[in-house]
């Protein structure tokens, strides 16, 4: 009979709690981890997915064999966001030389604004265009929705301060949007959701005036889920009918609606019937809001066009 020699130190001490505790849980990963950690006093470096890892630490962390950090998975390293330069003015003298395609652009956004361009706007401007490199139709076409956006929150004429822009311009950037295409899609988007939040404002008995910013981000995520008027007038009723207050409470009326999407309940029909349903696809654009992206577009068209020929000169 063969017989198997063991190395120093080769030998592990187990004691029969745990070997007891360890054939109670009837887990193979769990007791491969637990010999792991036994054997060399750290997580074990296996070639598994982070989710069997995880559960397999959880496990021997519930049953008390080892420590929960030991159970806990490694923080992951910070993202380091790349400063944000401080232009100066010789910056901006610089990128305004010439024909660039800078001074190009602030002058289309001079015109759009109406106005000229103070030192302080140029260099949030040449951040937009330097910094996040964003095109410069992509950067026209923010300059025109925060002209909408403005417009329809204070009135006919009123125009978007270029701290206004740049604070958009983050917000594309870290979404990705940072072509014509992507911004295109991304503001037919946001005209679809404008137009649906004025629908749904008046079915919750808001009163007129422009939504704020949290108001628009549950509408948006009640959009998402998939839910029609109906139901959202149904989670409105149940909403006053269920506060103490007998009036529009938002995290109430998401609590109620988020149920129900984990139900798969998403119309007045299928709340009555108690069955699910395939989710509704998003509204499409109205007309108008086509034609303005139509009309966007050939002007961005024209201005690149122009910015060309320029560069060229």
């Amino acid at each position: 009979m063969d017989t198997v020699d063991l190395l120093p130190n080769s030998i592990l001490s187990l004691s029969g709690r745990a070997a007891d505790k360890l054939l109670a849980l009837g887990d193979p990963d769990a007791a491969l981890v637990y010999l792991h950690i036994l054997r060399h006093n750290a997580p074990p470096a296996l070639n598994w997915d982070g989710p069997r890892l995880q559960a397999a630490l959880d496990k021997l962390a519930a049953q008390k064999l080892i420590a929960p950090a030991q159970a806990a998975p490694a923080a992951p390293a910070p993202e380091q966001e790349v400063p944000v330069p401080e232009y100066s003015l010789s910056d901006v003298t610089a990128a305004l030389s010439g024909s660039s395609p800078f001074s190009a652009l602030a002058d289309e956004v001079e015109r759009r604004l109406g106005k000229k361009l103070s030192t302080p706007d140029l260099k949030a401007l040449l951040t937009i265009y330097d910094h996040l490199a964003l095109p410069p139709e992509v950067i026209i076409l923010i300059v025109s929705w925060c002209s909408q956006e403005v417009q329809r929150k204070y009135g006919p004429g009123r125009k978007p301060f270029l701290s206004q822009i740049r604070r958009e311009a983050f917000r594309w950037a870290r979404e990705g949007i940072d072509t014509a295409e992507a911004a295109e899609e991304h503001l037919r988007r946001l005209l679809c959701l404008r137009t649906r939040e004025g629908e749904i404002a008046r079915l919750l008995d808001l009163p007129n005036r422009p939504l704020v910013e949290r108001e628009q981000k549950y509408i948006a995520a009640w959009l998402e889920m998939g839910f029609d008027n109906d139901a959202l007038r149904l989670a409105y009723e149940k909403t006053v009918m269920g506060t103490a207050s007998k009036s529009m409470d938002w995290r109430y009326m998401n609590g109620i609606l988020r149920r129900w999407h984990e139900k798969g309940l998403h119309t007045a029909q299928q709340l009555r019937n108690g069955e699910s349903a395939p989710r509704r696809t998003a509204p499409t654009a109205p007309e108008d809001s086509a034609a303005r992206a139509r009309l966007e577009r050939e002007r961005t068209r024209r201005l690149l066009e122009k910015m060309n020929k320029e560069q060229g000169g």
